[in-house]
């Protein structure tokens, strides 16, 4: 299965260079993926839908190194101005971005949904990223990611994960 055409369609529409990866879907959540691709967890990216919890409703989607881990309950829940986070249930991803957990990316979703980056992505070279779909991967300059539409960059937004 190649990847959402939304996906393509966004990459193209801002001019970013990729590289389309296939996948075995059985392998694309990010740890699996990089071991059996023998791709640096360093150079791959999650993207996260975090959800408000109170008040509810609120949503964005945060992109981060596989080698870090998201600030939820500090920078994110400041920065959404609410109480209390939490990660969206797998349905609700589904439902607000049209892609599958292991496939969700920053290209191709609703144009009301923020996106935050973390510095460390857009910082990398090069990085992998979902293609919408579990059974591809699209692979770009971390810069690129950064220019896309709806695109934040935040510093700090991640702290590195402890060796």
């Amino acid at each position: 299965m190649p990847p959402d055409p939304r996906v393509l369609e966004a990459l193209d529409a801002a001019g970013v260079a990729h590289t389309v990866m296939d996948c075995d879907p059985d392998l694309a959540d990010t740890a699996e993926f990089c071991a059996a691709y023998g791709i640096d967890p360093g150079a791959s990216a999650n993207a996260l839908l975090v959800a408000s919890r109170k008040p509810p409703g609120h949503h964005v989607l945060c992109v981060v190194l596989a080698t870090h881990r998201l600030d939820a309950n500090g920078i994110v829940r400041t920065r959404m101005g609410v109480r209390k986070v939490s990660f969206a249930p797998a349905e609700d991803t589904r439902e607000l971005t049209g892609m599958e957990i292991g496939g969700v990316t920053v290209a191709g979703l609703p144009d009301d949904l923020p996106v935050w980056v973390d510095a460390a992505v857009a910082a990398v070279d090069e990085v992998v990223v979902g293609a919408g779909t579990r059974s591809a991967k699209i692979l770009l300059a971390g810069a690129d990611l950064a220019r896309l539409p709806n695109v934040e960059v935040v510093d700090g937004l991640a702290t590195p994960l402890e060796a």
